[in-house]
């Protein structure tokens, strides 16, 4: 329920404070997707080497489980529902809507919304009307690390009672930065973060009746609470990074075998003058250097020289320890082992968040002078590779053994677009000889009808309706059967 007694100066503070309560936590979650994480143990007396290994140490997997199920997350169609004298169908002409969502190229900037709803958790979208053109909405994406949105019922309500957003994250404490307060009527345009508080620069209507902002979230529990696939994988991660370090160490330090040599004085550099030792800057005798190849045989004055070896440090208990982390990953994220190099893609998160789209484009409709319709549906994008061979296939036989229209088998073949089933529909239509024959019908009608008993012909489909309304017929062929041409 929308409270007036809340003035938006009052929302502005609240709404700020708890978006900063919540920056740690994104921060942190960001500072892990750019791979700036946090290094791995090393000890207080680490030299260059050691901190240059533990920098090559990190290993950023987090990326990959938001990049490879959001591939399969893409809207790429949108149908509304009609209710003809045959009963609810599904209509044939391009919704207004989803020209907007093509005009404002969400095709493609639909891609950084369910990245940011995988990443944090949730993520939102503001529709708005241009401010130059009232009838045109504009459909921005915003990250939760720049918006809080207030809900009287987080985890059932579809829209919020009021959002605010900030511009930028600010520097540092008591630096303003620019908002926007969204409530069920109003914008209000505000200064936050100051040590004076909130001030409130411009407030205009945005022609709803409710709040313009669309939540994004996966990943939704009855308590209202989100969760990421990011922020619970970063142990995981941490304990990745240690193995890849501990393993770097050894195969840096400990991945050759170390020959020895016991019983045995070593040999000394002297002066080619005085035969004397020679030392080097810190006092200590310089060593001749065994030259130890497989061209050489060693051998010592002394019967009790022993010649042994120290084994290298074993590699492949790292490499386990790294698998097995990955395989953890693959689990707790529910991605395919395969995507992380150790099937196909079950996208349980676009279908969650489906409704989440649609409500994106019933507010468009209202903007652009529709009706949303509560029964519309949007068309998502078929991730899985098959061959064309293999689809028209199947596609064929759904036609002939199951009896299903042809025509609507046509969206569900890869890479058609809905703009294309469309025009293959008026390209259908105009080499119909019946729809042909029905146009020169229609035409001699119009020319003959009296003024008061004219109907308006619309498209093809409109003409055969108006065709058999006036008492001709369609036979058994495609062409109108015998009938009068004009009803008295």
């Amino acid at each position: 329920m929308h409270d007036t007694t809340v003035s938006p100066t009052e929302r502005a503070e609240r709404g700020f404070t708890r978006l900063r309560a919540e920056w740690e936590r994104l921060d942190r979650i960001d500072r892990y997707m750019c791979g700036e994480h946090d290094g791995p143990y090393t000890p207080r007396t680490a030299t260059e080497e050691y901190k240059l290994l533990a920098k090559r140490a990190i290993s950023n997997w987090l990326p990959l489980l938001v990049k490879t199920p959001s591939q399969a997350m893409a809207v790429d169609g949108y149908r509304r529902s009609t209710d003809g004298a045959d009963g609810p169908g599904l209509s044939e002409e391009t919704p207004a809507e989803w020209r907007v969502w093509q005009d404002q190229r969400m095709d493609s900037r639909q891609t950084p919304v369910h990245r940011a709803a995988l990443t944090y958790g949730q993520s939102f979208v503001t529709v708005l009307p241009d401010p130059a053109n009232p009838d045109r909405p504009v459909i921005r994406g915003v990250s939760p690390r720049m918006l809080y949105a207030s809900y009287d019922d987080p985890a059932a309500d579809a829209l919020p009672l009021w959002a605010l957003q900030v511009e930028t994250v600010p520097d540092g404490e008591g630096v303003e930065t620019r908002a926007w307060l969204y409530d069920a009527t109003h914008v209000h345009d505000f200064y936050v973060g100051g040590k004076a508080g909130p001030r409130l620069l411009d407030s205009r209507p945005h022609g709803f009746t409710v709040c313009p902002v669309v939540r994004f979230a996966p990943d939704l529990d009855l308590e209202g609470r989100v969760t990421g696939v990011v922020e619970p994988m970063i142990p995981i991660q941490d304990r990745v990074n240690q193995t890849v370090f501990d393993l770097l160490v050894s195969q840096t330090f400990g991945s050759f075998k170390v020959r020895t040599i016991s019983g045995m004085a070593p040999e000394f550099r002297r002066g080619p003058d005085t035969g004397e030792i020679l030392y080097d800057r810190d006092g200590r005798p310089e060593v001749v250097p065994i030259q130890a190849d497989a061209s050489r045989f060693l051998v010592a004055p002394d019967a009790d020289t022993k010649f042994s070896q120290l084994d290298e440090t074993p590699l492949s208990g790292f490499l386990d320890a790294i698998e097995l982390a990955t395989k953890h990953l693959a689990a707790l994220s529910q991605l395919p082992p395969m995507y992380l190099g150790v099937g196909s893609l079950t996208n349980l998160s676009a279908e969650a968040m489906a409704a989440t789209e649609e409500q994106v484009l019933a507010l468009c409709s209202t903007v652009v002078g529709g009706e949303p319709d509560p029964r519309a549906e949007v068309l998502w994008k078929d991730a899985e590779s098959r061959s064309l061979s293999q689809t028209a296939d199947a596609l064929g036989k759904a036609v002939q053994m199951l009896q299903v229209p042809p025509r609507a088998m046509r969206s569900r073949i890869p890479g058609v677009t809905a703009r294309d089933v469309e025009e293959w529909a008026q390209i259908q239509e105009a080499d119909d000889p019946g729809l042909r024959m029905a146009d020169r019908m229609a035409s001699a009608v119009v020319a003959v009808e009296p003024a008061g008993a004219r109907v308006a012909y619309g498209d093809r489909r409109s003409r055969r309706g108006a065709l058999a309304g006036s008492g001709a017929h369609w036979g058994p062929g495609r062409g109108p059967g015998p009938g009068p041409v004009v009803a008295g």
